[in-house]
């Protein structure tokens, strides 16, 4: 540790515990990466606040040292948003972790960043409410606002920014400020909301989230319907959209992946093109809905559909769902996956999900296709030897030209994962000019460049 280090470690332990600030190995190499294939580097430190003037201490100190700070959850994310390139101090959220007010009467939660969404749905089971946003990982609210995150519910619910009033948030100077209210609209000033949610932490800390929750459905079915084709698969599902059929949620598993999925889920589904649907609604038009997404999916060459409105047997299906990416995992020990993620209107969704295949086979790699098709989102899942040079060259290449198609198509380079470093060479080609009003709003709320450098948008610390 070289002088101007032991000089902030000595200035963090002034305020903070002893468990609160660490430089032990273990932890760094903890908070050195996520769920990525991207490339590891370590903090400095790892402090674990537990109260919003505790971070506002850390970051006025970070500040003062011209020291940069990563906000970090669980490490679940996916775009290396969390990964330290410029070292500094990493602030794990972990010891921020209440559930501070339920306002069942507004639909209404306040939490700390730490929260995790089932952790959130566990208390709120309680007053018979639920958080719709369900990116599959069991990740922070905290992390899932900085990201946007969204998930197999944001067909019908929406996604992160569509659930948050208001955030608390810790600038790069220190100061704590609110970015909405409790009301359930406003035209009052500019959105603030909007601007730190999907900020990836280059903006501020988050450090108290008030969020939008929902009455339980009162009944719930779910399905698998399976198909000869992808093609067929994809184009149901626009026709339950155009129909306008309610629907809770709508993911595409491939061919591949379903097989994958029976491996590791030990389960015995059909090793076809999948969609898995869920229906939210009272008993008679729910019942309705399912017979008119019968009928579509008739229409499409639809080979056969399973419905379940047993819970056990609706949580197998959506663990099976939610588990892919460990299975893939599980099924190529010693390799590293890698996902990707692009979104396209849903006209042209199919052509996207085609376009991916025929790129996946052309390239000879080992991957699955699936996502939450209903908002025109897809990911591949590619499994890799990242010790095989030829194969990571294919796996970017590929990646390159999804997104490219995308970007044609006049649909973005990420829908959920998020920017990081992983997607940041595709932000001009989809931004344009509008990437330059980015960089002077990073500027403005941050002039040292201290708050998660190097993601999301170009800036002048050094580069990696």
């Amino acid at each position: 540790m070289n002088l101007t280090e032991s000089n902030l470690y000595e200035e963090l332990r002034g305020f903070l515990q002893d468990h609160q600030v660490t430089k032990n190995e273990t932890q760094i190499e903890q908070h050195s990466h996520d769920e990525s294939y991207h490339k590891a580097s370590s903090p400095n430190l790892v402090v674990f606040p537990e109260s919003a003037d505790e971070v506002s201490a850390v970051v006025k100190v970070a500040n003062a040292y011209n020291t940069p700070i990563v906000p970090y959850g669980l490490g679940t994310s996916l775009e290396g948003h969390v990964i330290p390139y410029q070292h500094g101090i990493t602030i794990d959220f972990s010891q921020m972790s209440k559930v501070l007010e339920i306002k069942e009467k507004d639909f209404l939660v306040k939490v700390q960043p730490g929260v995790t969404r089932s952790q959130l749905n566990k208390e709120l089971k309680k007053y018979g409410l639920f958080f719709s946003v369900d990116p599959g990982a069991d990740a922070t609210l905290g992390g899932m606002a900085a990201t946007n995150a969204s998930g197999t519910t944001s067909v019908r619910y929406g996604v992160m920014r569509d659930q948050v009033r208001d955030l608390e948030v810790v600038l790069a100077d220190g100061e704590v400020i609110h970015t909405g209210n409790m009301a359930q609209k406003s035209s009052s000033g500019y959105n603030l909301n909007s601007l730190f949610v999907g900020s990836e932490g280059t903006l501020g800390c988050i450090t108290e989230l008030t969020l939008r929750v929902y009455g339980n459905p009162e009944h719930v079915v779910a399905a698998r319907a399976s198909f000869r084709s992808v093609d067929d698969a994809v184009e149901a599902v626009v026709s339950i959209l155009q129909a306008g059929v309610p629907i809770a949620r709508v993911e595409l598993v491939d061919e591949p992946s379903m097989k994958q999925a029976n491996l590791f889920s030990e389960t015995n589904y059909k090793e076809q093109p999948t969609l898995f649907l869920e229906f939210h609604g009272n008993e008679a038009g729910l019942n309705h809905d399912v017979e008119f997404t019968k009928e579509i999916v008739k229409d499409h060459h639809c080979e056969g559909i399973d419905f379940e409105d047993d819970n056990a047997a609706r949580n197998r299906l959506w663990e099976a769902r939610h588990n892919l990416a460990y299975a893939y995992v599980h099924g190529n020990p010693g390799k590293k996956l890698m996902v990707t993620d692009v979104c396209v209107p849903i006209s042209e969704l199919a052509g996207a999900i085609k376009h991916a295949r025929e790129q996946v086979n052309e390239l000879e790699l080992n991957g699955g296709i699936l996502g939450h098709v209903g908002d025109g989102n897809y990911h591949i899942l590619l499994m890799l030897d990242m010790d095989n040079p030829e194969e990571v060259k294919k796996a970017e290449e590929l990646n390159e030209k999804i997104v490219e198609y995308a970007l044609q198509r006049g649909g973005t380079c990420t829908g959920e994962h998020g920017v990081g470093v992983g997607k940041m060479k595709y932000q001009q080609k989809e931004h344009g000019q509008a990437l330059q009003v980015m960089e002077k709003i990073k500027l403005a709320l941050d002039q040292k460049e201290i708050l998660n450098p190097y993601k999301l948008v170009h800036q002048k610390r050094s580069s990696l």
